[in-house]
C-alpha cells in the first residue's frame, strides 16, 4: 500500500471518501458548499474537511478555486476517480430477461447512461417483477426496473420511490388480444392463458374479459404459450406484442384490445419504471443528478432500430 492509500485510511481520509460521494453531485464551474457546512453534514471538524478537500486534490479528483467572497468554486472533477475514493462499489439494477430486442435495448441504454454518469454499472437478469422487488427491499441490488403499473403498486406498499419514468413502449411494444384461429372472442368457455408470475398480465387479461363468467383461467408461462396454443389447451389471452411477434406460429391472430380501461392498463405496462430504496442508496444518491434519462431511450432505439449492437 502507498503513502496515499495509507493516508486515505485516516480520519481525514474517511472525510475524503465521504467528500468524494458528495461532489459526485456537483458540476464543473459551481460554487461548493462552505467548509462548515460539510463539517456539519459530515460531522466532523472544519480542518478535517480542509485536509480532505487537499487530498482530493492531490489525488486529481477534484481542481478548485477560490473566488473571494463568492466562495470556493469546483473547476474540474473526474467522476471515475471520485467514485473508486468514494467507495461506493457497483451500482446492480435487476431487469427481466433479456428475451427480447426492446429488453436488450433498454439493457444497453441503461448501462450506457450510468457508465456516462460516471458510475460502475451491472446487471442482474430476473422473472418476475415480485422477484426484482423482493431483491431491491432486500437490499442486493440498487435499482429494479418494472412496468410503471407494477411499480405504481409496489411505491404504494413498499418505501421505494420512482427514480424514472421512460415513457410508453420502452418496457414492451403493446398488448394484444391473441386468439387460436378458428376461435370467435364470444365463444363459451373460452380458455385464457394468464401468467402468475406476473403482476400485471393476468390483471389485463381479466380486464379484457371483464363481465364473463364462462371464462376458464389456464397458467401459462412464456415459453408455454406456443405449446398451448399449438396442442389446442389455449383459446385467447393478452400477451406482450414483442413476445408474440414470430413466435406463436401462424396458428393465432391478434386483435387490438376493445376496452378502454384496458388499453390504459396496458399503456401504463408499456412504460418502463425504474425504483429504487427511499433510504439508505448512497451509490444511487451519488450519481441521480448527473444521469442522463434520455440517453437511456435514444440508446434503446438505436438497438430497436439494428442500429447499435446490443452491449450490456
Amino acid at each position: 500500500m502507498n503513502g496515499f492509500d495509507d493516508r486515505l485510511l485516516t480520519r481525514n481520509g474517511l472525510a475524503a471518501r465521504q467528500l468524494a460521494a458528495l461532489l459526485l453531485n456537483h458540476e464543473p464551474d459551481t460554487r461548493l458548499p462552505r467548509v462548515r457546512d460539510f463539517a456539519e453534514e459530515l460531522g466532523v471538524g472544519n480542518g478535517t474537511v480542509q485536509a480532505a478537500l487537499a487530498l482530493l486534490e492531490e489525488s486529481r479528483a477534484i481542481e478548485t478555486t477560490a473566488r473571494g467572497h463568492l466562495g470556493t468554486f469546483l473547476v474540474r472533477s473526474d467522476r471515475g476517480i471520485l467514485w473508486r475514493l468514494s467507495g461506493l462499489g457497483t451500482l446492480l439494477a435487476a431487469m427481466p430477461l433479456p428475451h427480447s430486442r426492446r429488453y436488450e435495448g433498454l439493457a444497453t441504454g441503461l448501462r450506457t447512461a450510468f457508465e456516462a454518469a460516471g458510475a460502475p454499472f451491472a446487471i442482474t437478469f430476473m422473472r418476475g417483477a415480485a422477484a426484482r422487488t423482493a431483491a431491491l427491499a432486500e437490499g442486493k441490488v440498487h435499482l429494479a426496473v418494472l412496468s410503471r403499473f407494477a411499480a405504481d403498486r409496489v411505491i404504494a406498499e413498499q418505501p421505494v420511490e420512482l427514480i424514472a419514468d421512460l415513457g410508453p413502449s420502452t418496457y414492451v411494444g403493446g398488448h394484444g388480444l391473441v386468439l387460436r384461429h378458428g376461435v370467435a372472442i364470444g365463444s363459451p368457455g373460452l380458455r385464457v392463458a394468464v401468467n402468475a408470475a406476473s403482476q400485471e398480465q393476468p390483471m389485463l387479461a381479466r380486464r379484457a374479459f371483464a363481465g364473463r363468467d364462462d371464462i376458464r383461467w389456464i397458467e401459462a408461462s412464456p415459453l408455454r404459450l406456443r405449446e398451448l396454443f399449438d396442442r389446442g389447451k389455449a383459446d385467447a389471452t393478452v400477451w406482450n406484442l414483442d413476445e408474440v411477434e414470430g413466435r406463436l406460429g401462424e396458428g393465432v391472430e391478434v386483435q387490438p384490445l376493445g376496452d378502454e380501461a384496458a388499453r390504459e392498463l396496458s399503456l401504463r405496462h408499456s412504460s418502463a419504471a425504474i425504483i429504487g430504496r427511499t433510504e439508505g442508496a448512497r451509490a444511487l444518491a451519488a450519481v441521480r443528478g448527473a444521469l442522463d434519462l434520455s440517453l437511456i431511450t435514444d440508446v434503446q432505439g438505436q438497438v430497436l432500430r439494428g442500429e447499435r449492437v446490443p452491449a450490456y
